[in-house]
């Protein structure tokens, strides 16, 4: 029997930084060091005049205590050069803009804090003033409409109804001698963290006349029958808990997203539904209601019309996001601008006339920037040629001519902030921190390869050709695996298993987008339940045979495949099913899919994407299992996982490496 080469990585290795060689006019090779360093942009906030715009940027380090993250302040005309707001060995972000377009509030954590707080910066000048103390630290700050107040996000203890009984609480949990954790209810992780019993509000702090003594914040659902429900808590993201609060029009309640029935999510699908609580408090008032996922809440500028996005539950495992709208005040049954279109709104935008939505949307390998009528109807993409992605779209609310931010990047380019021109949907620069160092690098475009699959499906892929190509000689092919599996491989710039650094050692790359995958309509992403790893697989061989029968630079003898996540996942299946690949890379992939059922931070999509609960041993769990073809297992194989991935725990990676050593 063939002998298998297996290596087992349990943290991530260290790549040797190259050498940049800004002063060399060739273009050169990535390296890691120009991956990882260059500037990082973040999401611009337009101040509401449309004058300006505040975006983040990381300038990262190997080493953490060397990484700066300041924020900066952008003319939207492009008058004058970007210039650093801050400059504090605290990491900033979440800035808001005040109504009158002067200060800015947002989220850092600076010497002496224990935790993130609010600061408030005038850009009249002056150092930022804390605006906070919470104990577990405070985040999302919002202005009232009339700019006297903060809205923001702190976690409290359950019962705590504030700020000294949170303290003691607090204080009382570092003294005790001992730390375990207790759960009476599903679910216990989520990502990469232990869920904490701490609870998200909303707090609302009044903000000081000069000089006047500043009036502790006010905790809106303090006592209130909502958070002490068994299933309360906030919308779940990967970085945590979100409330997504935001202030009514008139200033006198806030509108914020939870869920109540997170209990339930060993058995069934959660919710997420809109409410209403008043300033002075009370038992805040649903304002939806059922099995769907409700989030970022926006009202228009004209303060008629509350907007959101949607994710409306059917029994499917994937559903696209949706844009839905009521009347205010007196909410209304909801309008559905976006129902008949098959695109998966991503990020949503209203213009200053209240008239028009713009949204982000994946497209066939892109994302693009599209114009809707506020009530509907068709919608029309800015530029249906666009390249690369946007991202982070912002239009100024109050500003007498359309302002409209985003960030666009590419598989060339990292993301910088541009101002789009919302007819003819042409964009322009306003940042360059990151633009001439990817500039200086070789980096050549990705290339579409479409070709129809044994089953009668359009499948797309990106082709990325390594630095220095030729097209006279023969490259080995890497078919590299994106995760998800609702996902799409699109022309962007991406830090974790950067297409050109993969391909800078001379590989091909075939980025193909599966059946699952996002961008190519709801049924295509669907198509996966009841199949999730046989289909995509044959998918993903089928697209290497395309790129060696298309391309003739492609060297059929030299075949690897490898992907992290549910990319790893399809890598083991590959493992199970083919021997076409020289070698296989899997991180953080499932080999066992019935220990992943049981120990991962998410099961019950699980179970309805393969055909029934585990016990009843289905036909996908019975032959789409890759653990249970261990006796066909022949490839080489470099096996990675992180040791606090709670989606794809540990335990996945040892059954494959134990597997792989005992064959």
């Amino acid at each position: 029997m063939q002998k298998i080469l297996s290596i087992l990585a349990l943290s991530a290795a260290s790549l040797a930084p190259g050498v940049a060689t800004a002063a060399d006019p060739t273009p050169r090779i990535i390296t890691h060091e120009d991956l990882w360093t260059v500037p990082r942009v973040g999401a611009p906030q337009v101040s509401p005049d449309g004058r300006w715009a505040v975006v983040a940027v990381l300038e990262p380090a190997y080493d953490d205590k060397k990484n700066r993250a300041d924020l900066w302040l952008i003319a939207t005309d492009s008058s004058s050069e970007p210039r650093r707001l801050t400059g504090t060995n605290g990491r900033e972000a979440e800035a808001n803009w005040s109504p009158d377009s002067r200060s800015i509030a947002f989220t850092a954590r600076r010497e002496g804090d224990e935790a993130s707080q609010i600061y408030l910066l005038s850009l009249d000048g002056g150092d930022a003033v804390r605006l906070t103390t919470a104990v577990n630290g405070a985040r999302s700050p919002v202005f009232s409409p009339d700019g006297t107040r903060v809205l923001f996000t702190s976690d409290v203890f359950p019962g705590a109804n504030d700020d000294a009984a949170n303290r003691r609480i607090a204080a009382a949990r570092k003294a005790r001698p001992w730390n375990a954790r207790i759960y009476e209810g599903f679910p216990i992780r989520n990502w990469d963290k232990w869920i904490e019993d701490l609870q998200p509000h909303p707090f609302v702090l009044t903000l000081p006349d000069a000089g006047a003594v500043a009036t502790p914040p006010t905790d809106l659902l303090a006592g209130t029958r909502l958070v002490a429900g068994r299933g309360f808590s906030g919308r779940t993201t990967d970085s945590g808990q979100t409330l997504d609060a935001i202030w009514a029009p008139d200033g006198r309640s806030i509108v914020f997203v939870a869920t109540t029935d997170r209990d339930r999510a060993a058995y069934a699908f959660t919710s997420s539904q809109i409410f209403r609580v008043a300033l002075g408090g009370g038992e805040p008032v649903a304002l939806t209601s059922g099995a769907d996922q409700w989030s970022d809440p926006a009202f228009s500028p004209d303060g008629r019309t509350l907007y959101s996005l949607v994710e409306r539950r059917t029994d499917k495992v994937y559903n696209r996001t949706q844009i839905a709208s009521f009347d205010w005040p007196a909410t209304s049954a909801p309008r559905w601008p976006t129902a008949q279109i098959d695109l998966a709104v991503g990020r949503f935008a209203i213009s200053a006339d209240s008239r028009e939505l713009y949204f982000q949307a994946e497209q066939e390998g892109r994302e693009r920037v599209f114009r809707l009528a506020a009530r509907g109807g068709k919608a029309v993409p800015l530029d249906p040629d666009s390249t690369g992605v946007y991202t982070n779209l912002v239009i100024a609310r109050g500003a007498r001519n359309p302002v409209a931010l985003a960030s666009w990047e590419s598989a060339q380019y990292p993301p910088e902030v541009v101002r789009l021109d919302l007819r003819t949907g042409q964009h322009r620069a306003l940042t360059r921190f990151a633009t001439s160092r990817a500039a200086a690098l070789d980096l050549p475009a990705v290339r579409d390869l479409w070709f129809t699959s044994s089953r009668g499906k359009r499948i797309h892929s990106f082709i990325v050709v390594p630095p220095g190509f030729d097209p006279k000689r023969r490259y080995p092919l890497f078919n590299v695996i994106h995760g998800g599996p609702h996902t799409m491989y699109r022309d962007q710039w991406v830090l974790r298993w950067n297409y050109h650094l993969l391909a800078a050692p001379g590989y091909v790359l075939v980025l193909t987008n599966y059946s699952g995958s996002t961008g190519f309509g709801e049924a295509f992403a669907q198509s996966i339940q009841g199949d999730p790893l046989r289909g995509p697989g044959d998918e993903l061989n089928e697209a290497s045979d395309a790129a060696i029968r298309e391309l003739p630079f492609v060297d059929a003898s030299r075949q690897c495949a490898g992907g992290a996540s549910y990319g790893g996942h399809l890598s083991n299946w590959l493992q199970a099913s083919t021997t076409r690949y020289r070698c296989l890379i899997s991180h953080a992939g499932l080999v066992n899919l019935e220990a992943q059922w049981g120990t991962s931070d998410t099961v019950y999509g699980r179970e309805i994407n393969n055909g029934g609960p585990v016990w009843e041993q289905g036909p996908v769990w019975r032959e789409q299992n890759p653990i249970r073809y261990v006796g066909r297992f022949r490839t080489p194989t470099l096996v990675t996982i992180g040791e606090q991935d709670f989606r794809v725990p540990l335990n996945n990676s040892l059954e494959y490496w134990t597997a792989l050593q005992r064959m």
